[in-house]
């Protein structure tokens, strides 16, 4: 089954629970489920861009802060994906296509790319954390309109960066959350009605000191909403931040060697 993981870097589960007004909407009319999930440690970017894609900790990966820029060692949805003949796509941040594609990142040879052969074999990526979240959801939706992947990243850096300016309890901040949300409203109702299955989480949360990487609850808790008919939509479900990328390689119908949370799968739908 076709479908699209949307990454909201730097969404913390506290301001999930009150700014996304319309993936609360689909979900009170039975189309998906909200959940709370903790991150791997460190609660850092590169190193969970690498844990959401491969299932694999930081401690494991060795993808361990922010400047271990190298190809990731992993095998990531990317891969299992091309390896069974499918679409892979991306419009993301540069460090994704550093992980699964070419290292170092070249902006004029990688920041467009069309080249079946790699991991991410359709991807628009970025390196300005300003670049506008609704640039990056039209660079998605026209990489989804020009390549029809099977699985397509979607991941937008303005929460992060709003954080990392403002801080956690300031309205910058909350506001960037629910420009995310009124972004997705303006695309996912399109995507679910082609029957992709949907799936929106963060990386990491954010605090009131302007960062994160550390264990508080504000840093680690993260939303993970899911929508379609692969889910079963249980509430009492409780997935972990390593079992992503399994469940999702499982409704694309793909071999891998990952760890799932069953409880989020409609096992009749995934059979």
């Amino acid at each position: 089954m076709k479908t699209i993981l949307v990454v909201l870097d730097g969404l913390s589960y506290e301001v999930a629970q009150h700014a996304m007004g319309y993936l609360f909407a689909e979900c009170a009319q039975g189309n998906g489920q909200f959940y709370q999930m903790t991150c791997e440690l460190p609660s850092l970017s590169r190193p969970l861009y690498e844990c959401i894609l491969t299932g694999v900790p930081p401690v494991k990966s060795g993808i361990i802060h922010n400047g271990v820029s190298r190809l990731s060692k992993e095998r990531s949805i990317f891969h299992y994906a091309r390896d069974a003949g499918l679409t892979t796509a991306a419009a993301a941040y540069h460090w994704v296509s550093e992980l699964y594609n070419r290292s170092p990142w070249q902006a004029a040879r990688d920041r467009h790319t069309e080249e079946a052969s790699l991991p991410i074999q359709y991807g628009h990526f970025y390196s300005d954390d300003g670049y506008p979240d609704s640039h990056l959801f039209e660079d998605a939706e026209s990489l989804r309109l020009r390549f029809n992947p099977d699985f397509l990243l979607i991941h937008p850096m303005n929460i992060d960066d709003a954080g990392h300016k403002f801080g956690l309890s300031t309205p910058q901040y909350r506001n960037r959350a629910r420009m995310a949300d009124g972004y997705l409203s303006h695309w996912m109702p399109g995507w679910l009605e082609e029957g992709y299955q949907v799936v929106v989480t963060a990386d990491h949360g954010m605090n009131d000191d302007r960062s994160h990487g550390g264990i508080l609850p504000e840093e680690t808790q993260v939303p993970l909403f899911v929508f379609g008919s692969a889910f079963s939509l249980q509430k009492d479900a409780a997935p972990l931040q390593t079992e992503l990328c399994g469940t999702l390689c499982d409704i694309l119908g793909i071999d891998h060697d990952k760890p799932v949370c069953p409880e989020l799968l409609n096992t009749q739908e995934n059979a």
